[in-house]
């Protein structure tokens, strides 16, 4: 008979979980036979002691078996089947490129059926992103999902019916310190992504300080894990390894990031955020067997802008209706003049955090409002006096912790830092 002390106790010590047991305590957490106290426990056994592949293979398993799996190979569109694909980010820092991604696979002809998460850590998410646009919804129905699927060409929902294990999982691991662990990490996103109904995944792992994952060879290694996971269950996946030392963009934080989403998808915004989306664009299309339009081409020309608005509209929001600002804002400035260098990813992550960008308890409201304005980036001159970072919040009395964690997180000197390339690698080479 098993029960929670004795896997706890088993992982605790280092040994490893057999099949039955990981099966037990999954379906047994989900069920509420298994309460949190000893889930956090096993958890932060697991990440202080690991699991090797096959235990992550089973505990993946177990987290997709604990719900409902989709299939929408009978959709159509035009009287063709639907090229499914999707992509997921491990988490960074101002990473909204999936605002900007979705509706450019769809205007280049691909369909995109996305499970999407919630803030995690000092990361933001996706879903409390869009749902700063007044009325967007993340909350569809299956039968919501498919119709959306042969209208629009895309829908960015929350997992619901797949992987719940998953969903009570992310939000306690999101409050008790074990975000950063590559077992977990790989079994939550694959959970979700083969449940989801995609043919085929690109993932983009980070690395850096803002990643959940610092060390490269740590994330090549939890690229090549997923991706092995996806070719099991019949899913072709492929990984870029992007560089997270720096925030993506000028802005995190929800509402923030929508507007600057907004820019990219009118043809502007900044340079990183538009590499990294048309080189995830080409890996989508190619993988997929999509041919044709040049990704590029769809921010130009206003496509994509159009498959952005159509899928908002078709989840309830109302771009024309504006986007939440927060009440409060404090500007730090430049006290001398010279060159932008290094911004740590990780404490603006955790100032956004601050300022109630995030979570601090599963279920609590984030404010929409809340984020950081990156003025000033890596390598761009500076003078004394300039604006370098806006701090957004409606709770005042969340500035001084948010300021705390950006002292010490730039520094501005006489030379330019190293370029780093934001494509770091791919998996498979």
């Amino acid at each position: 008979m098993t029960d929670a002390p004795t896997v706890i106790r088993t992982k605790r010590d280092g040994g490893r979980l057999a099949d039955a047991e990981i099966d037990w305590v999954v379906d047994a957490y989900t069920r509420g036979d298994v309460g949190d106290e000893q889930m956090a426990a096993l958890l932060m056994a697991i990440f202080l002691r690991g699991m090797d592949a096959a235990e992550i293979a089973r505990w993946t398993a177990a987290m997709i078996g604990s719900g409902t799996r989709f299939d929408f190979t009978d959709l159509r569109r035009d009287g063709r089947p639907l090229s499914l694909v999707d992509k997921h980010s491990t988490g960074g820092v101002g990473d909204k490129i999936t605002i900007v991604l979705v509706p450019v696979i769809v205007a280049c002809g691909g369909a995109v059926p996305q499970a999407s998460g919630r803030g995690l850590g000092h990361t933001g998410g996706t879903l409390d992103k869009l749902e700063a646009i007044p009325g967007f919804s993340g909350e569809l129905t299956l039968d919501r999902i498919r119709d959306q699927l042969t209208r629009v060409g895309a829908a960015i929902f929350a997992a619901g019916e797949l992987a719940p294990a998953d969903r009570k999982l992310y939000a306690l691991r999101d409050i008790t310190a074990t975000v950063d662990s590559l077992p977990l990490i790989a079994s939550s996103i694959m959970s979700k992504k083969l449940a989801e109904g995609t043919g085929s995944l690109v993932l983009d792992v980070k690395v850096g300080s803002g990643a959940f994952l610092s060390d490269p060879a740590d994330a090549a290694a939890l690229a090549a894990t997923m991706v092995d996971l996806g070719a099991g269950y019949g899913v072709p996946t492929r990984a870029l390894l992007t560089d997270m030392s720096n925030p993506l963009g000028r802005t995190a934080g929800n509402a923030l990031e929508v507007a600057e989403s907004l820019d990219v998808l009118a043809g502007g915004g900044p340079p990183d955020i538009v590499e990294l989306t048309l080189a995830l664009a080409g890996e989508m299309l190619t993988l997929a067997g999509i041919d044709g339009r040049d990704p590029a081409d769809t921010l130009a020309d206003g496509s994509a802008m159009d498959a952005f608005r159509a899928m908002v509209s078709a989840q309830g929001g109302d771009l024309d209706a504006g986007l939440p600002t927060a009440t409060v804002t404090e500007t730090v400035t430049a006290a001398g003049g010279g060159v932008m260098g290094d911004i740590d990813a990780h404490a603006v992550g955790m100032a956004v955090w601050r300022l109630g960008a995030g979570r601090t308890v599963a279920g609590q409201r984030v404010q929409a409002g809340a984020g950081i304005e990156i003025h000033r980036r890596p390598g761009e001159p500076v003078t004394a006096g300039q604006p370098l970072f806006t701090l957004h919040t409606d709770t005042p009395e969340r500035l001084p912790a948010a300021l705390a964690e950006l002292d010490g997180a730039w520094s501005i000197g006489a030379t330019r830092p190293p370029v780093r390339p934001l494509i770091l690698g791919r998996v498979p080479r």
